[in-house]
């Protein structure tokens, strides 16, 4: 960047880039918190991007990364490695009992079509089912995957995005308000229909996140995940569980699959494996997939999949996952959901508080309609409340997710967060859902 071009007007584009941005520069951080360039602290709770699970500040990550850039800082994705190999070993022993070998990538994205790739070859077949309102990755294969209708049309616009289909995600407002096992059988059934009608022998793999990231920390009804296990099996589908949000302690498991007792065929990682620190990605895979890749030629691969750096980090991040992060974010995480259910309680903005772990959603709708307050599906232009709601708690200190659509605020603390911070995080937000909303419903000026 030239002396003249400053930050503010030039140099690197943001993502999710908006001429209306102005997002907040970040330049330190430790533990749960970060810091701006004019030393304001903000409590992270939606860890950057639902990713740095470990915190800011880990030393055991910090000193592996350093330890392994002054050994051999990077080895051909096309070679062995000794640090590869270990993170291999160390993924599966935490994975599913079934899943036994690594595929690596380097995003969440390029995982979830390094799992469709292995999926259509083995299965030698076209398609892949996901479900609308969910989220996969922004690239043009694993956009194709993706439910949210901004990221598809965004794609879309110049190229289209093929080989899947659609079903709906088990949802109330999906299924005639059906709960519970009710919804679970309505839901389960719905995806067998879509698949039917697809033609079984066309589907390669059903691919659905076990908690719902950034489309709304959704779970499933109980016995639904059986079920699907169990339809997948009869029809010879494959059953792919995307983790890159629920992976690494984030739904108080290692994978958030974990916490429902179903074994997937392959998982997809990304995130929290380093905790965010290097970029590292992949898919885990079980035996018979495993036997079936190696069995012929795979002529695909990424030039920083499997980079020793990033690989050191993973060993290091699963390291001190295991050394009591997993441990605080499942009793933290308890905490967090009283806390936040009684914020729900406590405002009629609020229609549902829905998660698990340490992934959260505030889902708001207008109590006289029972329709958002600002539609981004339908509406181009107007006031969105729960954005001002995540703006105000900012401007107190805090940070917080939007979801997809915009009708929710995601919460998503690292997994060191403490109670302490629960509190002062929960706080703010419910102080600005009560600063907005009072001048929501305040009368106009005359």
């Amino acid at each position: 960047m030239s002396d003249d071009v400053t930050a503010e007007d030039g140099g690197a584009i943001p993502h999710w880039y908006s001429p209306d941005g102005d997002g907040i520069t970040i330049v330190d951080g430790e533990d749960a918190t970060v810091y701006d360039d004019a030393g304001n602290a903000y409590l992270d709770f939606l860890s950057q991007l639902y990713c740095v699970n470990a915190g800011h500040s880990n030393e055991t990550i910090l000193d592996a990364i350093d330890d392994q850039a002054r050994t051999v800082p990077y080895v051909s994705s096309a070679k062995h490695n000794d640090t590869r190999s270990a993170l291999a070993g160390a993924l599966t022993d935490v994975a599913p009992a079934n899943l036994t070998d690594v595929f690596f990538s380097v995003t969440g994205s390029e995982a979830n079509e390094a799992a469709i790739q292995i999926a259509r070859k083995v299965q030698d077949a076209p398609k892949v089912l996901t479900r609308w309102q969910s989220y996969h990755g922004g690239t043009y294969g694993a956009g194709a995957l993706t439910g949210d209708p901004s990221t598809r049309s965004t794609l879309e616009r110049y190229a289209a995005t093929t080989g899947s289909g659609k079903f709906l995600p088990p949802l109330p407002e999906c299924f005639d308000g059906a709960t519970g096992e009710a919804l679970a059988e309505k839901a389960a059934n719905h995806v067998e229909y879509v698949l039917r009608n697809e033609g079984t022998d066309s589907v390669a793999a059903i691919v659905m996140e076990p908690v719902a990231g950034t489309s709304g920390a959704y779970t499933a009804p109980p016995g639904y995940f059986e079920r699907l296990r169990a339809i997948c099996d009869d029809h010879d589908v494959l059953l792919i569980s995307d983790e890159v949000i629920a992976g690494f302690g984030r739904c108080g498991d290692w994978f958030g699959i974990q916490t429902e007792g179903v074994k997937p065929d392959m998982i997809t990682f990304a995130k929290g494996v380093t905790s965010a620190y290097v970029p590292l990605a992949g898919v885990i895979v079980d035996e018979a997939v495993a036997a079936e890749v190696r069995a012929a030629d795979h002529d695909l691969g990424q030039t920083f999949a499997g980079h020793p750096v990033a690989c050191a980090a993973g060993l290091a991040a699963l390291e001190a996952y295991d050394d009591g992060l997993i441990e605080n974010g499942v009793e933290v995480g308890a905490y967090l959901e009283e806390r936040l259910k009684a914020v729900a309680d406590r405002h009629d903005a609020i229609r549902e508080c829905r998660g698990r772990g340490m992934l959260w959603s505030l889902v708001f709708e207008d109590p006289e309609t029972g329709e958002p307050f600002f539609d981004p599906l339908s509406e181009a232009e107007g006031e969105n409340p729960v954005a001002a709601v995540r703006q105000e708690a900012e401007d107190h200190g805090v940070l917080f997710g939007s979801g997809r659509p915009d009708v929710q605020v995601i919460v998503s603390p690292p997994l060191c967060v403490t109670r302490e911070e629960v509190d002062q995080a929960v706080d703010a937000l419910d102080a600005a859902i009560e600063t907005v909303f009072a001048e929501t419903a305040a009368p106009a000026d005359d």
